[in-house]
Formats: structure tokens, sequence, C-alpha cells
């Protein structure tokens, strides 16, 4: 930004961006959490105006509940029904003066079992769990079996089709880098560009299991979901290596084939710079604790 337009700063509002000397108002907190949670039983993290069960919706009742006073929050990536997560990262503000351990013992002890906060710390008012948000990780961890799994079951997406591997690989290879993703986006995406930089896409596989992991700056909606099941298509020869960059190229959904299931999605990491001193978590889950490069 240019010394002559600096950033215009926004009135506060809790939980928002606050810009270089922007004012935060005394006595209040901005806490950030980790959370941890199984997407199976939730119509995705984003609280809805139905009032259908959401990962969003259990935490603020809980938080709430401990602050003694109604506490919304931000987080740094909104997963689909059926996504989970295992180092979502989100942050509010609030007057109340609570220890750590209240922000994750106490607030565990109100939340279903499929949602767990497994750290909490204050943080700069600069901290912002979206905007502050440099990359974000997901994996995928898909089952390759003729017979469908029974335990795992909704942690795992099952593939029936045997796969090629090494022709995932080199079709991954072409959406890596900054591209127009449309093609891999939902219609109903709202971000207003489709660009996004895919850092790396990996495969790991070890017996009945693959990981497919992506990492990226950010992603539209259902991307990761799009990429693999255009990945999966290649992998069971119904298509050719090229189409992944042919895909990419047509810029319409339409080409884009299916969409794959959210069993087995999960978002691993959310990375922010250094000077927030954020915890550094095993990406997870945790049957599968370890970073790809050392498995």
């Amino acid at each position: 930004m240019s010394e002559f337009y600096p950033p215009v700063q926004k009135p506060y509002t809790r939980n928002g961006e606050i810009l270089q000397e922007g004012v935060f108002p005394d006595g209040m907190r901005r806490i950030a959490l980790g959370v941890e949670y199984n997407g199976s039983a939730f119509h995705g993290f984003q609280k809805q105006p139905s009032g259908v069960a959401t990962v969003q919706e259990s935490l603020e009742k809980a938080l709430s509940q401990v602050a003694n006073e109604t506490v919304t929050l931000v987080c740094a990536g909104r997963t689909d029904a059926g996504v989970h997560g295992t180092n979502q990262v989100v942050h509010f503000d609030t007057l109340a003066e609570r220890p750590e351990k209240a922000w994750v013992r106490g607030v565990n002890a109100l939340l279903p079992d499929g949602v767990s906060v497994r750290w909490a710390q204050p943080v700069s008012p600069y901290f912002h769990a979206r905007f502050s948000a440099r990359d974000r990780t997901y994996r995928y961890l898909i089952c390759q079996s003729s017979s469908r799994p029974a335990i795992g079951a909704g942690l795992l997406t099952w593939e029936r089709r045997t796969l090629d591997i090494d022709a995932m690989k080199q079709a991954a290879r072409q959406l890596v880098g900054e591209h127009d993703f449309t093609s891999f986006r939902a219609t109903q995406c709202q971000a207003r560009s489709p660009v996004r930089r895919v850092h790396y896409i990996e495969l790991f596989e070890e017996g009945d299991l693959l990981v497919l992991e992506i990492s990226a700056n950010a992603f539209l909606h259902h991307m990761v979901r799009n990429i693999t099941g255009v990945l999966l298509a290649i992998g069971a020869g119904e298509k050719p290596v090229s189409w992944a960059s042919e895909v990419l190229a047509a810029r319409d959904r339409r080409q884009g084939g299916v969409t794959a299931r959210p069993d087995g999605l999960y978002l691993v990491s959310v990375s922010y710079s250094d000077e927030f001193g954020l915890p550094d978590c095993a990406p997870g889950p945790r049957f599968v604790p370890r970073p790809l490069v050392s498995l």
C-alpha cells in the first residue's frame, strides 16, 4: 500500500480485522484457539440460520457459558458438512478475564464429543484467524479396497477402483502454482477471485491407505474436493493425465467432473507469521500424525 494511500481503519467491531494503529477497546482481549472436530455429525463449520448443528454454533455456545457473555468467533477456513479438522484456528474478542485452562478444559467440558479445543492463548489485536493466515493445508485419507471399510467409516473416503498413483502424481503437478481455478470451484462459491496459489500436492501410499495432501495460500469452495475428484478419475484410468491441465485451462466447472465425498477430508494446518507465537502442532489426524515427508 502506497504511503500516499494509507489503509483506512474501520470502526472497531468484535473479532474484526484491526489495521496498523487501529483502536482496540480497553479491557478487551483477543483469544486464539486450536480446534479439532469430527465433521460427521455437523452441517459444516459455519453457523446456519436454520439452527442445524454446526461446529461454530457448538463452540460459541460453550465459550459464551465460560465467558458469561455472548461470544462469537471467526475461523481460518469454513469446512463443508462432513469435513473434519485437526488444526482449525479461530479467534474471538471478549471482556472476560479467564486463565488459558478455562478456555480449554472449561470449554471442552461443555462441548459435544465431536469437538475439542486443543490449545488457547491470548494474541495480539492485530491477529485475525482468517486474514492473518498465510497458508492452509488439507489431507484426504482414501481407503483403496474392493469392500467397504467398516472401521473408519465417515473418517475415510472409500475408493473401490484400482488407482494408478504415478498417474495421479503426474496430473497433480499440473495444478501446482498460481492459476485461475474456476473449473475447481463450486458454482455457489462467493470468492471475489478464482485465482489461488497451490504450493504442492503430494500423495503417499501405505497398504490400503492413500494420503493426498494439498497446501495453498487459500482455497475456493469445494476446491480440494473437486481437485481430488479429477485426480481419482485419472488414477482410475477413466481420464488421461493431461485431463488435469485441460480442466484447469477450461475455466468451466462443468468440465471438472465429480466432486469427491467429504469423508476423509481434513483441514490439518493453518500457518501464520512467527510473530503471533501460535503452537506448532502435528498435522494429524492422530492416526496419521506425521508430515508426509517423514512418511
